[in-house]
C-alpha cells in the first residue's frame, strides 16, 4: 500500500514536472492579459464542470486573497441567469481536462456575446474548446494517478497548479506588498501576524522601566521589578534620547564591580547602542530581530528615536507570532 501511495504522488509530480518544462510564452500572455483587467477595474471569472469546478473555486478564492478581483461562475446556472454576473472587459478562465465539456461548449458563444475574453486550461491542444477560445494554457500529463487511468487526479492537480501560478506571477508583477496582502486577511492567526505593529503589543505606561543613566543601579532594579520587566532603556537625560539598555544580565554582572555596585550611575554597567524597533514596525519585524540577534529584549522608539516602549519576546508566542 506505501508502493502504490508513492506511486501516486509520483504520477502527480510527473505531470507537474512535465507541464513546468513546456510552459511557454501564452503562459506570460494570459498573466498580461489578467494584469490589464486588474488594471481597468474589470474581473477574473472561473468556469468549469465537476472536478474543475471545485478547482475554480479554489483559484477564485486565490485570486481573491492576492487583490485580482475574482468570481466562480456555474456553467449550467450561467445558461438560466447568471451571466448577468459578466461585464464587458472581464477575462473569462474555463477548466477543463478534456476541453471537450459540452456545458462549456455552450457557454463560450454567450460569453463573446458579452465581450468577454475566453482562457481556456487544458490538456488537449486540440480539443473543441481551444479551438474556440482566446488563449489556451496546456497541461501535460503523461498518466493519472488513478490505477485505472480514469479518476482525474494527476490531471485535476496540475490544472490547480496552472491557476496557483498565473496568481503568483501577477501578484508579483502587480507590486503586492506584505501590507497589501495583510489587508485582505484580516482575521485570524494570519491576519495576527501579518497586521499587528510593534506599538500594538510594547510594554509602555507604567510596564515601560525608564531611568536616566545617572541614577544608581538600586534604582533601575527597583523600576525593573516594579514593572516586572527584563530589561530598562537607559536615558540620557529626563526627556533625552536613548542612551543605552540596562538588562538582568547586566545587573548580575554589576556585582562582579565592587560592594559598592549598587549605588553606582546605571551608565556604568548599561549596554551602549541597543537594538531598536520603530513603534510602526510589523509584529513580524521584531520576531525576527530577536532572531538574528538572539536577544531578550527590544526598545521601541518612535519616528524621532525617542524611547516609547519596551518589546519583550516572551510575549510573542501569547499572541501567536512565530
Amino acid at each position: 500500500m506505501i508502493d502504490k501511495g508513492r506511486a501516486c504522488f509520483h504520477a502527480e509530480a510527473e505531470a507537474l514536472q512535465a507541464t513546468a518544462d513546456r510552459l511557454d510564452e501564452n503562459f506570460a500572455l494570459v498573466v498580461s492579459d489578467l494584469e490589464e483587467v486588474i488594471a481597468a477595474g474589470r474581473k477574473i471569472i472561473f468556469c468549469g464542470v465537476g472536478k474543475s469546478a471545485h478547482i475554480g473555486q479554489k483559484l477564485t478564492a486565490t485570486f481573491n486573497s492576492t487583490g485580482a478581483p475574482a468570481s466562480f461562475l456555474d456553467p449550467t446556472h450561467a445558461l438560466h441567469g447568471d451571466l448577468g454576473l459578466c461585464t464587458a472587459g472581464d477575462r473569462v478562465i474555463l477548466i477543463s481536462n478534456s476541453g471537450q465539456s459540452e456545458e462549456l461548449l455552450k457557454l463560450v458563444p454567450m460569453l463573446k456575446r458579452f465581450d468577454l475574453g475566453v482562457t481556456l486550461i487544458t490538456g488537449r491542444a486540440d480539443a473543441p474548446l481551444a479551438r474556440v477560445c482566446d488563449r489556451v494554457l496546456l497541461f501535460h500529463v503523461p498518466r493519472e494517478a488513478c490505477p485505472l487511468q480514469l479518476a482525474p487526479t494527476a490531471s485535476t492537480t496540475v490544472s490547480m497548479a496552472m491557476g496557483d501560478a498565473l496568481a503568483m506571477v501577477l501578484m508579483e508583477k502587480r507590486g503586492l506588498t506584505r501590507d497589501d496582502f495583510a489587508r485582505f486577511h484580516p482575521a485570524g492567526a494570519l491576519g495576527m501576524t501579518l497586521l499587528l505593529r510593534v506599538g500594538d503589543i510594547m510594554r509602555s505606561g507604567d510596564r515601560f522601566p525608564h531611568l536616566v543613566e545617572d541614577r544608581p543601579v538600586k534604582d533601575a532594579i527597583l523600576a525593573m521589578t516594579k514593572a516586572k520587566a527584563g530589561c530598562l532603556a537607559v536615558l540620557r537625560s529626563p526627556d533625552g534620547p536613548l542612551s543605552g539598555v540596562f538588562t538582568d544580565g547586566d545587573f548580575r554582572r554589576s556585582a562582579l564591580g565592587g560592594r559598592d555596585f549598587l549605588d553606582r550611575p546605571v551608565r556604568d554597567f548599561m549596554s551602549a547602542n541597543p537594538k531598536v524597533i520603530n513603534q510602526n514596525a510589523l509584529a513580524v519585524e521584531a520576531l525576527k530581530s530577536f532572531e538574528i540577534h538572539n536577544i531578550d529584549d527590544l526598545i521601541v522608539v518612535d519616528d524621532n528615536g525617542a524611547p516609547v516602549g519596551i518589546l519583550d519576546n516572551q510575549d510573542l508566542p501569547k499572541l501567536k507570532i512565530v
